[in-house]
C-alpha cells in the first residue's frame, strides 16, 4: 500500500509541476494505444486519430521548447521532428 501511495504522489506532483508535459505524454500514450488498436482491427480511423495525437503532441513539444528551452533541448526537438515526419509521411501514404 505504501508503494502505491508513493507512485500516486509522484504522479500528482508531476502533473502539477509541468502540466504541458503531462498532456503531451498523455497524447503520446493515447496515440500508441490507438496504433495498437489499428494493428488489431485494420480500421483506418484508428490510424488517423493516432497520427493526429502524435502530430499534436510533437507540435506542442516544439512550441514548449521554443518558449522555454530545457537541458534536453536537442533530444526533445529531434524526437518531435521525427514524430512529425513519420506521422505526415504515413498520412500522405494513407491518402495517396
Amino acid at each position: 500500500m505504501r508503494s502505491w501511495r508513493f507512485w500516486w504522489q509522484t504522479f500528482v506532483f508531476s502533473t502539477q509541476y509541468n502540466p504541458p508535459q503531462f498532456v503531451e505524454l498523455l497524447m503520446l500514450l493515447l496515440g500508441i494505444l490507438l496504433l495498437f488498436l489499428w494493428s488489431l482491427t485494420a480500421q483506418w480511423p484508428y490510424l488517423v486519430l493516432s497520427l493526429s495525437y502524435v502530430a499534436g503532441s510533437s507540435t506542442s513539444m516544439l512550441i514548449r521548447e521554443a518558449l522555454t528551452p530545457s537541458p534536453h533541448l536537442q533530444l526533445t526537438q529531434g524526437l518531435a521532428i521525427v514524430l512529425l515526419i513519420l506521422s505526415a509521411y504515413t498520412l500522405i501514404d494513407l491518402v495517396g
